[in-house]
């Protein structure tokens, strides 16, 4: 299939809703899927040649995954902005021709028997970097990042969208296209692009949501599952492109990719009603099918070691069916899916009720629970080991209320944690240092906790005696000082009157 897209008399907001989806997001995700078979192949031309020719194929290799991803993550996106596809459709029209050509070039030379693996890559290089003056074969693909980035920017409205950036690499990869000799694209319809809409939207979501950071923090520890399930999709599936068209304020707020992005799961939320949704993305052979459900409309548990099984009640055979199974690669991640998918569904103004069973991850086992006064809410603490990897961590949710249970934070404790990681300062104190939690409640502040000039995680227990217990599960890596008993003066904070979640 040819990426080359043809625009018709069709009226925009037409266009947008039938048209132009299929072929667009197809597009990307063929070109996606045509620069993975690229980079496969130069990584095993790369291990053939001597080291001295590895740092400018690493470069190359690097950036046509960074394109793929990209790619992808552009189809996804604009399965959720669809009202915004007029806008970037011509802009698409300028690079996928283009960039279809520069990989199937590479793959010419490649491919070409009557040379040796060095002197293709000699000539790929060359040859390639000669097309356009002060454009190496790495820069194209850097040129094309840039631009795929900024149209994720101009699909999603963002007002960080650089218009003269984006009309400086459209001209440089119409240079590129005509050296190339590949027919010039239509004119760009510049009436499509509205900042003062892009900022009108962006005023609504100036504050962020808690979500969107919960896996941009680096792991403290990376316990990895030996057994690894299959991630599936089961739907029911559409086509890509073929879901009826959201509303236009839509929140990207998390996307997680599985089994090398064969299948995708993305976050996000509407605005106006604040209900978070789940996307499947599921490539089979060479077709892309995606599926939405809002949050409220799924359970969730761990189907076995590595593996988070999704489901969905079907009205129609009122029982409950398979929607997908993911499947991790270590046991943090795991958790930090599981919460977050949790606190979503259980905050959703839309869900009815949450099946108790669903508040516990399975295959971890309770070594602790307490109640806490916690940035000055009451909360519960828990400690809980895994029984596949042996990992362990705190886990901290709400006290009472009709969110009871609902997680609030958790935090991995690393293992070979120092022998001064806990220190009991007074009754009812210990501090913690080395914990970064991991929060699910925007109104939770952790810096709040956080003590001392090394910055140590406090947990105020509501008793000493559940103090002692948890410095006893720990007596065995950590070093309890003298600082047990003795007195704080702001002990007496305690006693102040907390509030619930």
């Amino acid at each position: 299939m040819d990426p080359m897209i043809l625009r018709t008399g069709t009226p925009a907001g037409q266009v947008a809703a039938r048209q132009l989806p299929p072929q667009l997001l197809n597009g990307c995700c063929h070109e996606a899927d045509r620069a993975d078979i690229v980079g496969f192949h130069l990584q095993g031309l790369r291990n053939s040649l001597p080291a001295n020719f590895h740092p400018h194929l690493n470069g190359i290799i690097e950036e046509i995954h960074i394109t793929s991803r990209l790619l992808r993550d552009l189809a996804e996106q604009a399965q959720l902005h669809l009202s915004q596809l007029p806008a970037v459709f011509d802009y698409l029209n300028v690079i996928l021709p283009c960039l279809c050509k520069t990989l199937r070039d590479i793959m010419s030379f490649y491919e070409d028997k009557a040379m040796n693996k060095e002197h293709r890559w000699r000539a790929m290089y060359h040859k390639l970097g000669s097309e356009l003056p002060g454009t190496t074969l790495p820069a194209r693909f850097i040129m094309y990042n840039q631009f795929l980035r900024l149209l994720q920017e101009l699909l999603t409205r963002s007002p960080n969208f650089d218009l003269n950036a984006m009309e400086s690499l459209r001209i440089r990869i119409l240079q590129l296209r005509e050296a190339r000799q590949i027919p010039p694209p239509n004119p760009i319809r510049t009436d499509l692009i509205r900042r003062d809409e892009a900022l009108e939207f962006w005023n609504q979501e100036t504050n962020s949501h808690w979500a969107e950071a919960i896996f941009t923090q680096p792991l403290p520890s990376r316990r990895e599952f030996k057994n690894q399930g299959r991630t599936d999709a089961f739907g029911p599936l559409q086509q890509l492109g073929h879901l009826p068209p959201l509303s236009r304020d839509v929140k990207i707020l998390v996307k997680r990719s599985f089994d090398n992005d064969r299948v995708s799961v993305i976050f996000f939320m509407q605005l106006r009603n604040q209900a978070p949704s789940l996307l499947i993305r599921s490539k089979h052979g060479s077709q892309n099918w995606v599926s939405v459900l809002g949050v409220h409309e799924l359970s969730i548990r761990r189907e076995s070691e590595s593996v988070l099984h999704l489901s969905r009640w079907s009205q129609v055979e009122q029982r409950p069916k398979p929607w997908a199974n993911l499947s991790f690669l270590t046991w943090e991640e795991m958790v930090l899916f599981y919460c977050t998918f949790l606190v979503l569904r259980v905050r959703s103004q839309l869900t009815l009720n949450v099946n108790p069973q669903e508040f516990h991850l399975r295959k971890e086992r309770r070594l602790f629970q307490a109640q806490i006064i916690d940035d000055g809410y009451h909360h519960v603490l828990m400690v809980f080991e895994d029984a596949i990897t042996g990992g362990t961590r705190l886990h901290a949710a709400v006290w009472e209320g009709k969110l009871r249970a609902c997680p609030v934070w958790t935090a991995f404790i690393p293992p070979n944690v120092s022998s001064n990681w806990l220190l009991r300062k007074t009754k009812r104190r210990i501090w913690l240092r080395d914990i970064q939690p991991y929060v699910f409640y925007e109104k939770y502040r952790p810096t709040h906790q956080r003590r001392g000039r090394f910055g140590a995680f406090e947990l105020a227990f509501a008793h000493g005696e559940a103090a002692t217990r948890f410095q006893e599960l720990f007596s065995g890596t950590s070093d309890a000082s003298g600082a047990s008993a003795a007195p704080d003066s702001s002990e007496g904070n305690d006693t102040s009157e907390p509030t619930t979640n």
